[in-house]
C-alpha cells in the first residue's frame, strides 16, 4: 500500500442512486494513481436522519464504520457529505469517555483507535497542482455548491469555512473551468425532506438555482447525493410551481474532474442525470 492510499466508504448512496458519484470518484483515483480500499462489511452510516430519532444510535452507526476503517491503518475517505458528517460527529462523541463505553456495548469491540476521517473532495484537492489533465474546462463557469452538512459545525468538522469555502472552488479553478462568486454555496437544499415537506425542498432549492442561473453559471457542483437529489430530481416541479426558465445541470465534481482528465461522458455517466449535462457541455466544446 502507498503513502497515497485510503480506506473508503461509499455510503447507500453511492451504490444505489449515486452511482455515477462512486464510479466517477474511482475512476478519477485510479487516474491519479490514488489507492482506495473499501471496507469490507460496511453498513449504513445512519444519514441523514438517525439522529432525530436516536442521539445514541447514531453514534454506534458510524463507530462501526470507524471501527473498521481502524483495521488497515488508513486514513477513512468519504464522498457523500452526510456520510462524512456522521462519521466525524461520531468521532467527536466518541471523545467523552462515558459515550464510548456505551457504544463500545453496542458494537462489541474496542473504540479506543483513531481514524483519520478524509472527505473526498480533500483528497482530490492535495492532488489539484499535480493532475494530469488532457482536457481543459476553460469555457465553464461553474457553481460550487457545498451545502450544509460538508462545512457545519465547524468546531466539529473543520473541513473549510463555514460560511465562503474555498476547496471546491480552488479544485474547480484548478481544472481551467471559472467558479462563480455567489452567495449560495453553503445554503440549504432541503436536505431529506423531499416526501414530508417538498414545499420547503422546492422553494429552498429554487432560490439556490435560480441565483446560480442568474449570475451566468453553466452547472453546479455538489459534493452530496441528496444535494444532488433535490437540485437535479425536481427541476421540472420547479419550473411547473415558479413559472421560471430554470432548467441548470448538477454535476459531482468528480465527474468535472474526470472531464478534465479525459474520460468520457458515458465513462462519467453523465447520461444518468435527469437535467441532462451533455447539450450544455456540447456547446461549450467539452464532448
Amino acid at each position: 500500500m502507498t503513502s497515497r492510499a485510503y480506506a473508503y466508504y461509499p455510503g447507500c448512496s453511492l451504490h444505489s442512486t449515486a452511482k455515477e458519484y462512486d464510479v466517477s470518484a474511482r475512476l478519477v483515483c485510479e487516474g491519479l494513481g490514488i489507492e482506495l480500499y473499501e471496507l469490507d462489511g460496511w453498513t449504513c452510516c445512519g444519514a441523514s436522519s438517525i439522529h432525530s430519532a436516536s442521539r445514541l444510535l447514531s453514534t454506534a452507526l458510524p463507530a462501526r464504520e470507524l471501527q473498521l476503517a481502524g483495521r488497515p491503518g488508513l486514513p477513512l475517505a468519504v464522498a457523500c457529505a452526510m456520510c462524512y458528517s456522521r462519521l466525524k460527529l461520531a468521532a467527536h462523541e466518541l471523545s467523552d469517555g462515558a459515550t464510548k463505553e456505551l457504544v463500545e456495548e453496542i458494537v462489541g469491540g474496542d473504540l479506543s483507535g483513531t481514524v483519520e476521517v478524509v472527505h473526498l473532495l480533500k483528497v482530490l484537492d492535495g492532488e489539484r497542482e499535480a493532475m494530469p489533465l488532457k482536457r481543459s474546462l476553460s469555457s465553464l463557469r461553474v457553481a460550487c455548491y457545498y451545502g450544509c452538512l460538508l462545512v457545519r459545525p465547524c468546531g466539529v468538522l473543520d473541513f473549510d469555512d463555514e460560511e465562503n469555502p474555498q476547496t471546491m472552488d480552488r479544485l474547480i479553478e484548478a481544472l481551467g473551468a471559472r467558479s462563480i462568486e455567489w452567495d449560495f454555496k453553503t445554503e440549504c437544499c432541503g436536505a431529506s425532506m423531499p416526501l414530508s415537506r417538498p414545499d420547503i425542498v422546492l422553494r429552498l432549492s429554487y432560490r439556490i438555482l435560480s441565483q446560480a442561473k442568474q449570475l451566468g453559471a453553466d452547472c453546479i457542483a455538489v459534493a452530496c447525493p441528496m444535494c444532488h437529489s433535490n437540485l437535479d430530481t425536481y427541476q421540472g416541479k420547479i419550473r411547473a410551481k415558479y413559472k421560471g426558465n430554470i432548467e441548470l445541470p448538477v454535476l459531482y465534481f468528480t465527474q468535472l474532474v474526470g472531464l478534465a482528465l479525459g474520460f468520457s461522458p458515458r465513462q462519467l455517466l453523465l447520461n444518468r442525470h435527469f437535467t441532462d449535462p451533455l447539450p450544455m457541455l456540447k456547446a461549450r466544446g467539452l464532448v
